[in-house]
Formats: structure tokens, sequence, C-alpha cells
């Protein structure tokens, strides 16, 4: 994702300046080092985008929220890979954290799987 292009593109929008006074950016990114301490060679990734973007719109009706754009990627992927971006823009703070944390939960929860391929 090109934050900086999504962004801008947000930000154009109608009635963006009159309810968005925070944007909260979620990147996933494979990490190095599994949560047993093992070094990861590579991350194999399945996203459902149909469940993922049911999600979304669920979300994006809660009070508050102006816009949540979800970039979710699958396949096979290496340490420092990008896997998942989420922006969440709304009025204040209190909303937007607690949707983008609630979201964030349920999308790698029920519509991602993944599977690390770890160095022996």
């Amino acid at each position: 994702m090109d934050i900086t292009k999504v962004l801008s593109i947000l930000k154009k929008e109608s009635n963006f300046k009159n309810n968005v006074g925070m944007i909260l950016i979620h990147n996933g990114v494979v990490r190095g080092i599994s949560r047993n301490g093992k070094k990861v060679k590579k991350l194999l990734v399945k996203s459902d985008n149909k469940k993922i973007e049911q999600i979304r719109k669920k979300y994006e009706s809660r009070n508050g929220i102006f816009k949540i754009v979800i970039e979710p990627r699958s396949g096979e992927f290496e340490p420092g890979d990008d896997l998942l971006w989420i922006i969440v823009a709304g009025d204040v703070r209190d909303n937007v954290k607690e949707v983008l944390s609630d979201l964030l939960d349920e999308v790698k929860s029920t519509a991602i799987e993944k599977k690390e391929i770890l160095d022996d």
C-alpha cells in the first residue's frame, strides 16, 4: 500500500474535514523470530477477502467512524514484508482506537490463516 497516496485520496473525500479528527494506521509485518523464539524463514498467509470486507463494513458503521481501508495480502512472505494494512479514520480518539483494536482482532482471528516456516 502506498500510504501517502491512500491518505491523500481519503482526505479529498467529501465531508472528511467535518468528520475526521484522527486516523490510525496498522501495518502488520512478518516477524523474523516466532513467538517461540525460533527463526522464521517464511510465512504462508491466506486471507479471506470476502470475510474481511464484511468485517470492514460492520466496523465502518460504528459511531464516529468515517472510513476504513483494509489491504490484506496472501501468499508467501519473508521477514520484514508487509502483510496487512488497516486505516481507520474517525471523529475522536476513543471511537477510532476502539474500532481499530476490535477490527484487527476480528480480522486476525477469523479471516486470516498463517503458517510459519521455521529454520531448523
